[in-house]
């Protein structure tokens, strides 16, 4: 694979060695393709993030090409080569397949994805946008939303295509578009959100004019719809640096139309009434949370460290001591992350598991010093149920106190609380509280058809567990009398 010119500094032949290493681990399968392409007439190229992840020495087994071949013509040829084609891109000129292919001695499976030459754009009223083929790769890649995913490889011959410097840029650590910004983002304002997503997952800077094009065009990312937006939020919180993307979005003003609670958080202060920086402390919560993860990026867990404060701008109160309130800002957050995630239509299982992360998140502080009782402690893991772990890591999360025995204060507290948890699980198996009767043996004892009834004495039987424990079966029966003979 040729140098770009002449000029290249020593960094690039870097990367290029590396694609080279790259491109030579995928060469059993990619070149096989390539040769199908050309017996058949067609061209096909690596593009996109594929060489671009393949110049960082970081190409995986998810491939992307391109291809003057129409979809059908694509199809014909995919077919009877791979081991499972799917067309549901087909409509905007993109074909599907997964292929095993042995690489060295293991065998791998590759996902791939191969795109016609085109040029797509929105109209202004549309969600959807319009595409139309091209007969050139230097058409296709004039349409690519960064110079970064500007590049081709054409295959089998390994030839480089690079029209629009992105090589450089990807030494640089920039990222540009390959027209003005103002035509790439007319034509897809979801590139936008993509510019701080990439800057999140790369690490790079976003040129100046590109950041000024976002900042004056903002409002185009109205017509896009709420699915496209979520899906690019959500690899932008997931990946290595979310704090830079989501800093873009709020400072382009493109938060204020995918996730206005963000950029609320930015209170106004002044030197009378003083509290900490609620923006930067979620901040930073999200951060935190990012450090205790332990099996990768945890979404559930990361959208609520983002969301745990937004009732505070709401909840606001100046008293007259000079000190700041925000009483029940959980209860009012936790509604707002409902409403919020709704519109960005989120699973219903995620919105409700966030939101009662976000309810919860202050309950620890009702601990204080250790006081709490046995049956406080089983009430504060029934009400986090499967979201206990996660709640741990959140509450954790949440202490940003630049005062050191503050801090190492709280975090004692919540090592005894944890303990204590660890100790009643091992004791009552707490992580399935339930009544020491259930449904049936109800009926039975109350001689009661099934019915509002059995699910108050369930409830009653439920609260009588958490505050004592475990009971003895006959012991709750008379329990149970008791409280039905107080009932009548």
């Amino acid at each position: 694979m040729p140098n770009a010119n002449e000029d290249t500094p020593s960094a690039l032949s870097q990367v290029q060695r590396r694609a080279v290493s790259e491109l030579l681990r995928v060469s059993p399968v990619a070149d096989d393709l390539a040769r199908r392409f050309k017996e058949a007439g067609f061209s096909l190229a690596l593009v996109g993030g594929s060489v671009r992840d393949a110049l960082l020495g970081r190409l995986g087994n998810d491939l992307d090409f391109t291809t003057d071949a129409r979809p059908d013509d694509v199809l014909k040829i995919v077919r009877p080569w791979a081991d499972a084609v799917w067309e549901v891109g087909i409509a905007f000129g993109t074909v599907g397949a997964q292929k095993e292919a042995l690489v060295g001695e293991e065998r791998q499976s590759f996902q791939i994805e191969i795109t016609t030459y085109r040029s797509e754009a929105y109209d202004r009223t549309s969600r959807k946008p319009e595409v139309s083929y091209g007969d050139s790769i230097e058409q296709d890649l004039v349409r690519r939303d960064f110079t970064v995913n500007a590049m081709a490889v054409a295959l089998p011959e390994k030839e480089f295509i690079d029209p629009h410097d992105g090589l450089k840029d990807l030494a640089d650590r920039v990222l540009r578009t390959p027209s003005t910004p103002e035509e790439s983002f007319s034509d897809d304002p979801l590139r936008m959100m993509r510019a701080a997503r990439f800057a999140a997952q790369l690490d790079f800077e976003v040129a100046p004019d590109v950041v000024a094009a976002m900042t004056e065009m903002a409002e185009r990312i109205d017509i896009v719809s709420a699915e496209r937006v979520r899906d690019e939020l959500n690899k932008l919180i997931l990946s290595a640096h979310p704090r830079k993307g989501l800093t873009l979005l709020v400072e382009t003003g493109l938060a204020d139309r995918v996730l206005p609670e963000l950029p609320a958080l930015r209170l106004e202060r002044d030197e009378h009434h003083r509290h900490k920086d609620v923006y930067d402390h979620t901040l930073i919560v999200l951060e935190q949370a990012m450090a205790l993860e332990e099996d990768g990026p945890d979404l559930t867990l990361r959208l609520a460290a983002l969301l745990h404060d937004i009732g505070k701008p709401r909840t606001r109160r100046f008293e007259k001591d000079g000190r700041v309130s925000f009483h029940h800002h959980e209860v009012v957050g936790a509604k707002m992350t409902k409403k919020r995630m709704t519109a960005l239509k989120y699973p219903n299982e995620m919105i409700k598991d966030v939101s009662r992360l976000v309810e919860l998140h202050l309950r620890f502080h009702g601990y204080g010093t250790g006081e709490w009782t046995d049956s406080a402690v089983r009430r504060y893991v029934r009400d986090a149920g499967p979201l206990l772990d996660r709640l741990h890591k959140l509450t954790r999360s949440d202490c940003t106190t630049r005062n050191k025995r503050r801090a190492a204060a709280l975090s004692r507290a919540y090592d005894g609380l944890e303990e204590r948890i660890a100790q009643l699980q091992e004791q009552e198996e707490l992580d399935a509280i339930r009544p020491d009767l259930d449904g049936n043996q109800i009926m039975e004892v109350l001689g009661v058809a099934p019915g509002p009834i059995v699910g108050q004495a369930y409830k009653f039987l439920l609260e009588l567990r958490l505050e004592n424990g475990p009971m003895e079966h006959d012991a709750a029966v008379a329990a149970l009398k008791e409280w039905w003979a107080e009932q009548n």
